[in-house]
């Protein structure tokens, strides 16, 4: 698999599972491009979740990770942009058919609803899942446009 650059977000509750998932992003053999936040104090995910965003659909990251105690506001979040397909996982199968079906960019973390385990396995399988093309690249394509314009295959 080739050296990827991953972004990783988070807001205040996604902290110390940040911490985790950046060795399980490195111990794979990726870079890191921490966009914060460093500390405990309370920050808005949406900020964090945008710039993870923009990391991603700008090339100078690969793939994202974005952690909150959901994984749901600042999945919203970073999918305000057109060119971002953020996907909260819980399990191995979601991050495997997000990455397989959906061609998910950014993988969303709830701090407060995994351990640590579950973490890292998703965080694994994020990385290291392919996109299955084919009858999902049509799908895939319409999540990028705009209401009411229809994208051809």
């Amino acid at each position: 698999m080739p050296k990827l650059t991953v972004a990783i977000a988070n807001d205040h509750a996604g902290l110390l599972l940040k911490g985790l998932v950046r060795e399980e992003v490195e111990a794979l053999g990726h870079v890191v491009l921490d966009l914060g936040t460093t500390g405990p104090e309370s920050v808005d995910y949406p900020d964090f979740g945008r710039e993870c965003a923009e990391a991603v659909a700008s090339g100078r990251a690969a793939r994202g990770i974005v952690i909150c105690g959901t994984g749901l506001g600042i999945s919203m979040a970073a999918n305000r942009n057109p060119k971002v397909r953020a996907a909260p996982c819980h399990d191995t199968v979601s991050a495997r058919l997000t990455r397989q079906h959906n061609d998910a960019n950014v993988l969303a973390l709830g701090a407060r609803l995994i351990g640590p385990e579950v973490a890292r396995d998703c965080v694994r399988t994020f990385l290291t899942t392919e996109f299955e093309g084919g009858r999902h690249a049509a799908r895939v394509n319409k999540l990028g446009q705009p209401a009411g314009l229809e994208v051809k295959a």
